[in-house]
């Protein structure tokens, strides 16, 4: 199938509880809607079946378009034109579907969505791929997803084209076309979400659930990002995303590979490839606890004292009444660091990756050192700051090299960990930073611009 941007469902057939049955299809009910006014009626919209699931797609195509109406000219001096070859729902489970533009069979968007450049139209599976986001990430995971394809067509409009990335794909590798539309969608998504748009709402908790689909959509761990078709890792994908979102669209449009970094790499070793970048949680802990005390410790300098890092098999509590860190905390009182092996940790380390820990256990040494360098560690502003020195941290392992290296995929258990749970941004009081995106975009700023960022 010739397309630009498929996405492929990691779970092609999903049992969707709590659906609704319209026209045919079967619909989840979802509690979180975004579509304001009723949204766009899909009369437009090839194949539809004028369901809720086609209504919020269709909204997402008109608003991305009056979107780029008012914001292409700025950014690329020229007009906006809307899509030429239409738009097209398809039900790749039914046979009496037509095949949109660049397939030959309905069945073969099965999972998908995509921007066909050849005939300048955008087309999706309404029975595979968007009830399922609309079930697993929210609503607002079809607008993220959508306005990704759209962004295909706005590089059709200007320049890279996929067809560029054949021609020429060292200097535009496939990695870089799509991290461009991640950050178009970003653009776009951020005008929702300030009530810009004209039939999309979108909150701060929708758009957390949103990136997880982002996240989840990534290239498989080891994947080299110089390979064909390459999306990028969870962690490149969010980056962008949040880029487009932060600065607008000409940030994205002005994206190449000498100055974009792309974090997704292959393995190195075979035995790490065997193990998925998994590393036995005591192995990871035992390779960890020097490794932090060594950034940590020439950060702080001769005021650094290690924490005592402490494993219980129950819940953990700080003494003098501190508040709930979850499964990780920094005592103050006793300057220590506790960690509980059972319950939550190993269950994030099952469904997430090693790392996830790893990230957390971070934050709590971060802490430690803002304490020992006379910084508040109990207020709001100290758990972001914490989370900031944990991408600090993180981007630093690779220089020390030993006992810890860093595995393809940790930095998308970072995210995954940080989007999902609010423990690593919580301060000793308890009190975290209230959504994922937050957290992740403090991680990165550490990460990427040190401890500086972070204002240590």
């Amino acid at each position: 199938m010739r397309a630009t941007a498929r996405l492929v469902l990691l779970a092609a057939v999903l049992a969707l509880a709590g659906c609704a049955t319209v026209g045919g299809v079967a619909e989840p009910v979802t509690a979180d809607p975004v579509l304001a006014g009723g949204g766009v009626v899909p009369s437009f919209v090839r194949g539809t079946d004028n369901g809720t699931t086609d209504r919020i797609a269709a909204s997402t195509i008109g608003d991305v378009q009056a979107f780029w109406k008012q914001n292409f000219p700025s950014v690329f001096g020229k007009q906006w034109h809307d899509l030429t070859g239409g738009v097209y729902s398809v039900d790749a489970t039914s046979d009496k579907s037509q095949a949109p533009p660049c397939t030959e069979s309905a069945s073969d968007i099965e999972g998908n969505a995509f921007y066909c450049p050849n005939k300048d139209s955008v087309a999706w599976d309404r029975a595979a791929l968007l009830p399922v986001l609309r079930d697993q990430f929210g609503d607002a995971a079809v607008v993220v997803v959508l306005a990704h394809e759209m962004g295909h067509a706005v590089q059709d409009r200007t320049s890279p084209t996929a067809d560029m990335a054949r021609a020429d794909p060292d200097r535009y590798p496939t990695i870089l076309i799509e991290t461009m539309a991640d950050c178009y969608s970003g653009a776009f998504v951020r005008s929702v979400v300030d009530g810009k748009a004209p039939h999309l709402r979108i909150t701060a908790a929708q758009l957390d659930k949103a990136l997880g689909a982002l996240a989840t959509f990534r290239d498989p761990v080891g994947t080299s990002s110089s390979e064909e078709g390459a999306h990028g890792d969870s962690f490149d994908r969010v980056s962008a995303f949040q880029d487009g979102y932060q600065q607008g669209p000409k940030l994205c449009a002005g994206m190449t590979v000498a100055n974009r970094q792309f974090t997704q790499r292959t393995f190195t070793s075979l035995s790490d490839q065997a193990r998925g970048g998994n590393a036995p949680l005591p192995d990871l802990l035992a390779a960890m606890e020097p490794d932090l005390n060594a950034y940590f410790g020439q950060l702080v300098g001769s005021r650094w004292s290690a924490p005592h890092l402490t494993q219980s098999d129950g819940p953990v509590s700080c003494p003098s009444g501190s508040g709930d860190q979850g499964p990780v905390a920094f005592c103050g009182a006793t300057k220590s660091v506790l960690l509980s092996v059972k319950g939550t940790i190993p269950a994030l380390v099952s469904s997430i990756g090693d790392y996830a820990a790893g990230t957390l256990l971070a934050t709590r040494y971060a802490l430690a050192a803002l304490s020992l360098l006379g910084k508040p560690v109990d207020t709001a502003p100290a758990g972001q700051t914490a989370v900031c020195l944990a991408g600090a941290y993180t981007a630093s392992v690779p220089s020390r090299g030993k006992p810890l290296r860093l595995s393809p995929g940790d930095l998308d258990k970072a995210v995954g960990v940080l989007l999902a749970y609010d423990y690593g941004s919580r301060d000793t009081s308890g009190k975290p930073l209230g959504t994922g995106f937050s957290r992740v975009l403090a991680f990165r700023s550490g990460f990427t611009g040190g401890a500086k960022a972070c204002g240590v």
